[in-house]
């Protein structure tokens, strides 16, 4: 508990804080720990292709994705994703980005994986509300799945699913909550 106070005499405010430790430090102490424990890293990246979903406002997306894992015990493994996802410009506004960095624990077997997780995204996009259309931009909390099938020894096809609560009272943003539904090719390596 923090305790603040201000001002002389009688006029002395006083105010307590809580403080807490974020989900957030725990997960990068986790990312710390992880690789040492862990050896040897598999990697992957691809192209992805789907949709978002925000409010009422539906787009295409494309964009690179990209992801490390670290197994930690015999078939459970500690991953980070990033998905870049551009935006198509299929109305007013042009072109959106939405990034998302995950921090995901799965199983893994020996023709892929599955990884589930909090995520965070950054987003710069058009949307369009009930009467009013501009461009938004922040960050959004949330979670991320992804299953990743290898079929063809190092190559094989990536799906992934995340949904982020974007805050904020915007009237140009029609909704509260994003969806994002990607697949595609992935290729992974091992860093032994």
């Amino acid at each position: 508990m923090l305790l603040v106070r201000w001002g002389k005499g009688e006029g002395t405010m006083v105010t307590r804080v809580r403080q807490k430790i974020s989900w957030a430090v725990v997960v990068a102490l986790a990312l710390l720990v992880a690789p040492a424990r862990a050896g040897a890293a598999e990697m992957s990246a691809g192209a992805s292709f789907g949709w978002i979903q925000i409010g009422v406002d539906s787009r295409p997306a494309v964009g690179p994705q990209a992801g490390i894992s670290w197994p930690f015990e015999r078939d459970f493994l500690f991953t980070v994703h990033d998905l870049c996802t551009i935006l198509l410009a299929t109305q007013d506004g042009g072109l959106g980005v939405y990034n998302q960095t995950s921090l995901d624990v799965g199983v893994a077997w020996e023709d892929g994986n599955f990884s589930l997780g909090p995520s965070v995204a950054f987003y710069d996009m058009p949307s369009c509300g009930v009467a009013l259309c501009g461009r938004v931009a922040g960050v959004a909390i949330g979670g991320h799945a992804q299953v990743n099938s290898y079929f063809a020894g190092s190559l094989g096809w990536s799906t992934s699913a995340h949904v982020h609560w974007v805050g904020g009272d915007s009237p140009v943003l029609p909704g509260n909550v994003a969806f994002v539904v990607l697949a595609g090719p992935v290729l992974r390596w091992s860093t032994e």
